[in-house]
């Protein structure tokens, strides 16, 4: 039986971030990753900038810039409500959010995971690919048993860390809770090429009927791009042809260059999810703590699930490298600032999604009188400060029903 420090199951972006840092600080470890290869799952490839500020604490920018990392400097929001002319006008720069962090950093999922596993494997890390948990040992002895080509073998580790996603294995078998809040909107994402003519710095957002869309350049005429629609409409880009006619769809008056979008070709798989929050309340138990998603993860629409994930590995692996005593107390201050950190970007992307995901004539109404209020009082877009700049930046008084009301024109009411 082999001995670790630590012992990794999953091998994504959390999980091989964190083994690439530890492994660079001389501590043994073990990343277990179940894929072969990594597939587009159509999420996790816009990093904000408070994210982009953790990567580089972490010392893994370079990496990341050098594996295709793309800046996006400049942000439209597009509606059925304004003038394109004066939305294309209003663009925000996106350098203004952390200093040295011209704006949000954007990179393909596969290679993204690719280029820090291999990261891991270079620092020291000892990496098995195709490698399935058949059980984990916790409390004062932790460790798993896997299987790894043809064969079951067993390891031991001071603590086993869950980076293995939603549906995390190591966070069952720890009897973490995990919560939910009801799903409110369909989410679908794609890969697009070929849509030549869309600036490669600029990312936009804009609601216009029962549709609402965003767009992420990656550089070269390729974009990703994501729609919202309702709940009831579940089959809507269903069949062969689904993805022809989701990004037929993005075809609106209120954002012209989207023609440019709906110009180019499918380039990767259309997956349709509901989107909604998760968190736990306690992140760790007894010889494990969990990280990105095992731990919880926001609600898609504001785009968070990496900046969130990379602020959880320089969390977790500072107070690891700060102390010789792994046991759960030293895991309360993550636990504490998560908790805060989750609850205040649930409340923002509530709002967010009931400015950009509702339809009809009253949500319209709604943000044509909200862009109206916010020219003349910039703390009705407060919000955006959360996501962009980190939700530690704001007051608390910005994540209350009080301040939501406002945003919403709701205070009458």
């Amino acid at each position: 039986m082999h001995s670790y420090d630590l012992i990794i199951v999953g091998g994504g972006i959390g999980g091989s971030a964190l083994a690439t840092v530890m492994a660079r600080a001389g501590r043994r470890i073990l990343l277990l990753e179940r894929s072969e290869a990594f597939e587009d799952r159509v999420r996790g490839e816009w990093i904000a900038p408070w994210g982009v500020a953790e990567v580089k604490r972490l010392g893994l920018y370079d990496l990341l810039v050098s594996a295709g990392g793309h800046h996006l400097t400049r942000h439209i929001t597009f509606d059925e409500s304004l003038d394109p002319a004066l939305a294309a006008a209003a663009a925000l720069p996106l350098g203004v959010f952390k200093e040295g962090v011209p704006g949000p950093l954007c990179l393909g999922h596969p290679r993204h995971c690719q280029t820090l596993i291999e990261a891991a494997a270079a620092a020291g890390a000892e990496v098995k690919r195709g490698a399935n948990v058949a059980r984990i040992d916790l409390g004062a002895s932790p460790g798993v048993a896997y299987e790894h080509a043809g064969a079951l073998h067993q390891a031991r580790a001071r603590l086993v860390v869950g980076a293995d996603g939603r549906t995390s294995q190591v966070r069952e078998a720890a009897g973490v809770e995990l919560h939910q809040d009801a799903p409110h909107h369909w989410f679908a994402g794609l890969l697009v090429e070929g849509a030549d003519g869309w600036s490669d710095d600029l990312q936009a957002i804009g609601t216009e009927g029962d549709f609402a869309f965003l767009a992420f350049p990656q550089g070269g005429g390729r974009v990703r791009v994501y729609g919202g629609y309702a709940l009831s409409e579940a089959g809507r880009f269903k069949g062969a042809d689904g993805a022809r006619r989701f990004l037929d769809t993005f075809g609106m008056r209120s954002s012209p260059d989207n023609a440019r979008l709906v110009a180019g070709r499918p380039a990767g798989p259309l997956l349709s999810y509901v989107n909604s929050d998760s968190w736990t309340d306690r992140p760790f138990a007894p010889g494990v703590v969990l990280v990105g998603d095992a731990a919880g993860w926001n609600d898609p629409i504001i785009g968070l699930g990496l900046s969130i994930t990379y602020r959880d590995v320089r969390t977790v692996s500072e107070l690891m490298l700060q102390s010789d005593d792994w046991s759960s107390a030293l895991f309360a201050p993550y636990a504490e600032e998560r908790a805060e950190r989750m609850r205040r970007l649930r409340f923002t992307a509530a709002l967010q999604s009931a400015l950009d995901m509702e339809f009809g004539d009253a949500a319209r109404a709604r943000r044509q009188e909200h862009f109206a209020r916010a020219a003349s009082d910039p703390s009705l877009r407060a919000h955006a400060f959360a996501v962009m700049a980190g939700p530690e930046t704001l007051p608390a008084a910005v994540f209350t029903p009080e301040h939501r009301a406002r945003v919403l024109g709701l205070e009458a009411a």
